[in-house]
């Protein structure tokens, strides 16, 4: 049985938080949070929430063994872009786009 947790709108753009979705990709639940506590960067935070979440649904709504599951897939697809202006010389303005993703994580057997 798989059971699935999504986080939609994460503030951190698609491609940072893929380079850490790639270290845990076919790893055990135990071993996946344990490299997430450890790694420096700001999605590895966005992306434990995700899979401790998925734990939760696991564990509460399906009734699965948590030392048993494993990720069986996660991926991040781009969400929807804030567009926001700064002020720039001589009255100009330049474009700042905020990127969002959504994280997706399937735990099973």
């Amino acid at each position: 049985m798989e059971v699935k947790a999504i986080h939609r709108g994460a503030h951190v753009s698609a491609q940072k938080a893929r380079l850490v979705v790639d270290q845990i990709r076919g790893l055990s639940v135990s071993r996946a949070l344990n490299v997430l506590t450890f790694s420096p960067k700001k999605a590895a935070v966005i992306v434990k929430k995700t899979v401790e979440s998925a734990i939760a649904n696991a564990e509460h709504n399906a009734g699965l063994d948590v030392d048993a599951l494993k990720i069986c897939s996660i991926y991040v697809d781009k969400a929807a872009s804030l567009k926001r202006f700064t002020a720039r010389a001589k009255g100009r303005g330049n474009k700042i786009e905020k990127q969002t993703c959504h994280i997706t994580v399937t735990l099973g057997n």
